[in-house]
């Protein structure tokens, strides 16, 4: 076992040796930070959308959200650009958890609840040089976040008086934020980065976005078939994704219900949706795993009720993942809006329902 997530440490440390040469130097980062605002709009690097240009350089954040029923309602969940879906434990019928991409978080009023990481959170946030969000972990973490290109915060965000348990309170805000019921204070995310010493623009260890967009609207071509609703197996949380046609977008459920954001009421969806195969392994007998993501494997792209095969790759940790369409053996091209990606374990990769 010791040996496996040695396996999983020792790529990443690989990785920071061979960006060695790539290595943007501390004095420009700084110089980043410190550049004027931009003016008018870019094509978004995490969705093919426009938004302000003034958010061209910046690092986004990697929040981690609790995923267990009691959380419920999630708040701020559809201002992300990209969610990530896994296995957070082999215990608790495979319990999941998300992890949100937000690019423009200075709009954030409220975001989660806020919960614990695991490694594979860790590679994948390097990955879009994201500062992860968190609330602690198993002490298998600590490794991955020692990482040079790994920047954390972790714990001390807002606690809401929302009637539940102390784990279920803690939420993402911008801004300080007061309890009106404790009177107790917070900073908000704007103070904890501003205290960090992290750059808030792209630095050193970034190396551009795997995801590709294109440039409109598009079908899939050669080799798609109908794709209609998929049941993810995810035995505690029923997670499933339907395809809206009024929308042109894939509505995402979970324990048996549509997911709606508490702060718009309106439902989270999807234009893309990435399924992963992947293998993990089990770190100990509390069910704390962490998956295989360095490396490679099979897939499905969904866009437009169509689904095609792909293959992934990801090199190291900090590199990005490359999306090959496995039909015509070229980079996959998404079509611009926001992204739902999951991971599969590899032991149940055939009981992915897509129909």
């Amino acid at each position: 076992m010791k040996n496996k997530i040695a396996k999983i440490v020792g790529l990443m440390a690989a990785t920071v040796l061979s960006l060695s040469v790539f290595a943007m130097p501390a004095q420009k980062a700084a110089e980043a930070d410190a550049a004027p605002a931009a003016t008018g709009t870019y094509i978004s690097e995490l969705t093919g959308l426009p938004i302000s240009a003034a958010l061209q350089n910046q690092r986004p954040v990697a929040i981690m959200v609790d995923n267990e029923k009691t959380a419920l309602p999630h708040y701020g969940l559809n201002q992300a650009d990209i969610v990530y879906e896994m296995m957070n434990s082999t215990a608790n019928g495979r319990i999941t958890r998300l992890m949100a991409i937000v690019k423009d978080y200075a709009s954030i009023t409220q975001f989660g609840n806020v919960r614990s990481t695991r490694p594979t959170n860790v590679i994948l946030a390097s990955e879009y040089n994201a500062i992860l969000i968190h609330d602690g972990g198993p002490y298998y973490i600590n490794q991955f976040l020692a990482d040079p290109s790994s920047d954390n915060l972790s714990g001390g965000f807002a606690r809401f008086s929302n009637g539940k348990r102390s784990e279920f309170t803690e939420y993402v805000t911008y801004n300080s934020y007061t309890n009106p019921k404790t009177g107790k204070s917070y900073s908000g995310l704007a103070q904890r980065l501003a205290s960090s010493g992290y750059s808030i623009t792209y630095n050193q260890y970034y190396n551009g976005s795997g995801l590709k967009f294109a440039a409109a609207e598009q079908n899939l071509g050669a080799g798609a078939v109908s794709a209609t609703s998929v049941s993810l197996p995810f035995p505690h949380n029923s997670s499933a994704l339907y395809y809206n046609a009024g929308t042109g977008t894939y509505d995402y459920s979970e324990y048996g219900a549509a997911h709606n954001d508490a702060l718009t009421n309106k439902r989270t969806t999807f234009e893309n949706v990435l399924l992963l195969n992947c293998d993990f392994v089990q770190l100990d007998n509390h069910g704390y795993m962490a998956y295989y993501i360095l490396g490679g494997n099979v897939g499905y792209y969904l866009t437009n009720g169509k689904a095609i095969p792909i293959t992934w790759a990801k090199a190291a940790a900090n590199y990005p993942t490359v999306y090959t369409n496995a039909v015509t053996g070229q980079p996959l091209t998404l079509n611009p809006g926001k992204t739902y990606i999951a991971i599969v374990p590899s032991d149940v990769w055939t009981s992915l329902a897509i129909k």
